[in-house]
Order: C-alpha cells, then sequence, then structure tokens
C-alpha cells in the first residue's frame, strides 16, 4: 500500500513539474504589439502597387458555382480621414476591366485589417458588400452584389 501512495504522489510531482515547464517564464514578457501607426504603415506600403490574384466563388439562386479568376490591381493606397483609404485599383473578373478610384473603409481587428463596403455603387460593376482579410500576403473574404454573392480569396502579389 505505501509502494501505491508513494507511486501516485511520484505521478503527481511529475504531472505537475511537465506542466510547470509548459508555461512560459513569468519573467519574459511578450513581444510588444506594433503600434497602430506602424501597422498602417505596413498595410499601406503592402497594398500599394500590390496585385490582388485570386479566385471567388458565386452563390446565386441556382447553387455554387465553380471557381473563377479575379485580379485587384492597385496603385497608391493610402489612409484618409475616418477609417477611410484611397485605393486606386484596376478590379478584373470574367469580362469587366474597370479601372477607378475607389475610397473604402478599413477596420483593425488587432493587427489585422479588413476592407469593408457595405452597400457601395461602384461604376460599371454595381453595388457591393464585402468583408476582406489582409494577413501576411493573403487575402480573404466574403461579397455579395444584389442577388449573389460568395467568397473570394488569394495572394498579395507585389509587382518587382
Amino acid at each position: 500500500m505505501t509502494r501505491f501512495i508513494f507511486s501516485v504522489l511520484g505521478c503527481w510531482l511529475l504531472i505537475a513539474q511537465v506542466a510547470v515547464a509548459g508555461q512560459p517564464a513569468p519573467d519574459k514578457a511578450p513581444p510588444a504589439a506594433p503600434s497602430q501607426e506602424v501597422l498602417e504603415k505596413e498595410f499601406a506600403e503592402t497594398m500599394s502597387g500590390a496585385t490582388l490574384a485570386g479566385r471567388f466563388t458565386l452563390l446565386d439562386a441556382s447553387g455554387e458555382q465553380p471557381l473563377k479568376e479575379d485580379r485587384y490591381t492597385l496603385g497608391k493606397v493610402a489612409k484618409l480621414k475616418n477609417g477611410f483609404w484611397s485605393f486606386e485599383t484596376r478590379i478584373q473578373y470574367a469580362d469587366h476591366d474597370v479601372k477607378l478610384p475607389l475610397a473604402l473603409q478599413v477596420k483593425w481587428a488587432g493587427d489585422t485589417p479588413m476592407i469593408t463596403l457595405t452597400d457601395v455603387a461602384i461604376p460599371g460593376l454595381g453595388t457591393f458588400t464585402a468583408r476582406v482579410l489582409v494577413y501576411r500576403g493573403h487575402y480573404a473574404g466574403t461579397w455579395s452584389g444584389g442577388d449573389h454573392g460568395g467568397h473570394l480569396f488569394g495572394k498579395i502579389v507585389k509587382e518587382k
């Protein structure tokens, strides 16, 4: 019986040591998060002169259709007031190829920017709502335009 008690105590001590060893050292603080100013500067640098090259899904009354290609070629991207950003764009998908400036709202989830549109009329294309996250060279989100919508995703490619 004594051996059993010592065995159980030994197991508990071993488990406690493993649990404590897995914890970060209390004297090491996590790295400081970049300031909002730094995040915004990085976003502008990442997006300016880049191409968002990817695919989108189309969900409509007939159901989901196969993936289709889209490209968003960007010129200068710069912060405006009240959370809005100026995007010089060329939007290409299906038989559409439109070049125009857009003022789009960008919201932040911690260090992740999200481009938002809510019922925004885009000349030559229609009225759209979208939420697009941008992170580490990729983008992903949802979009809708009237009676259809879907998902979009791809890579952010910088021109050399």
